[in-house]
């Protein structure tokens, strides 16, 4: 009998929003009659430009790409105004998150993080062997992290703002302050996948790079899955002061996004207009779910992201509901995984959102 690694007993494989090839599989439901709203996709795809980037550089699909990234770099730095040396890209934020977790963790450290909150900090954290600790609240409450903190002493301190699955945020000020009470010795990183919707809705919750360059325990995250809408390409970054780009870099594999990724990812840091006109579509389009949550006595968190979280009250089943969606062709997010009798829906076009309201009508009758 093989035998595993012991931490490995503890650890929850990481449930990803269903695709539509299985609903197409399992419900016989034609393709084009399936709507997606469950993983944060950017509904009307991406730019133009990095389309015809990914096809201009199909016939280099051979060739691995410049492990350099000297491109997509100096892109980010004059984006973010800071050097290149102060960035580090990996498949997705999230494979920059794992290689955090493999240069600082052991078993006998421990990570704090809020209630509800991004699955991945939590496995990375347990392939370590680490122990996790979690706040009372999925807010991020400056008392509950200090109290948990000075009470553990944790080597990493996530602050996922705006937060996934909620859809809420934390100022820049209160994220500021955390940052400052919190040693050099612990590692924070600044979640902020979803960054671009926040700052376009309230600046009082925009963080940049710049912010937090300060600090040499601090690492900013970006990523090109979400408002890029590049998620089936796998970009994200981190971004710090050089001496932790540079330990991080001894985690990194050589070539770790594909060259047609590396590709578009320097087109899609041009193409702003892209990301305007994205989010301005998923701004009018939020309010009808606002709408219909106060027209039908649901109870929702204010959104900072292109998703929104419905809470239920007790007569109402998020399983029962997720699964009757699910049988229709409409893919929205269970978060009963969670401890929450919620659902998160992710933002579509007029007519994804046309067909979602239908369905979850007749449903919930």
């Amino acid at each position: 009998m093989i035998r595993f690694n012991k931490v490995l007993r503890d650890i929850k494989t990481y449930e990803a929003g269903k695709p539509i090839e299985l609903v197409v599989r399992e419900f016989g439901i034609d393709a084009k009659d399936v709507v997606k709203l469950a993983s944060n996709e950017n509904p009307i795809g991406t730019s133009p430009a990095v389309e015809k980037s990914i096809i201009a550089n199909a016939n280099k699909a051979h060739l691995y790409p410049d492990d350099s990234m000297y491109e997509l770099k100096n892109a980010l730095a004059d984006k973010f105004d800071v050097k290149d040396e102060n960035i580090i890209i990996g498949a997705g934020s999230d494979q920059v998150l794992e290689f955090i977790s493999r240069a600082v963790l052991d078993e006998n450290a421990s990570v704090l993080m809020s209630a509800v909150t991004f699955a991945m900090y939590e496995i990375y954290a347990k392939q370590m062997g680490a122990k996790v600790l979690r706040t009372m609240s999925y807010e991020h409450k400056y008392d509950e992290f200090m109290e948990a903190y000075e009470m553990r002493k944790p080597k990493i301190v996530y602050i996922c703002t705006p937060n996934n699955p909620t859809g809420d945020a934390t100022s820049k000020d209160e994220v500021l302050k955390i940052i400052r009470a919190i040693a050099d010795d612990t590692i924070v990183v600044v979640d902020g996948a979803y960054m671009e919707y926040a700052s376009a809705k309230d600046k009082k919750y925009a963080i940049t790079p710049s912010d937090i360059m300060e600090f040499p325990n601090v690492i900013y995250l970006g990523t090109f899955s979400k408002a890029y809408g590049m998620g089936g390409m796998r970009v994200g970054y981190g971004i710090a002061q050089y001496e932790l780009i540079k330990e991080l870099y001894k985690m990194r594999p050589p070539f770790n996004i594909s060259t047609l990724s590396l590709a578009a990812a320097i087109e899609a840091c041009k193409d702003d207009s892209f990301i305007e006109g994205s989010i301005t579509l998923h701004q009018e389009q939020i309010k009808r779910y606002e709408r219909f949550a106060n027209e039908n006595g649901f109870t929702y968190i204010e959104s900072y992201t292109n998703f929104i979280t419905y809470l239920f009250p007790e007569h109402l089943d998020a399983t029962h509901i997720s699964d009757m969606l699910l049988k229709r062709g409409v893919i929205i997010r269970n978060l009963t995984s969670y401890g929450m009798n919620a659902i998160r829906i992710t933002i579509g076009t007029q007519k994804q959102n046309d067909i979602f309201f239908k369905n979850f009508t007749e449903v919930i009758a």
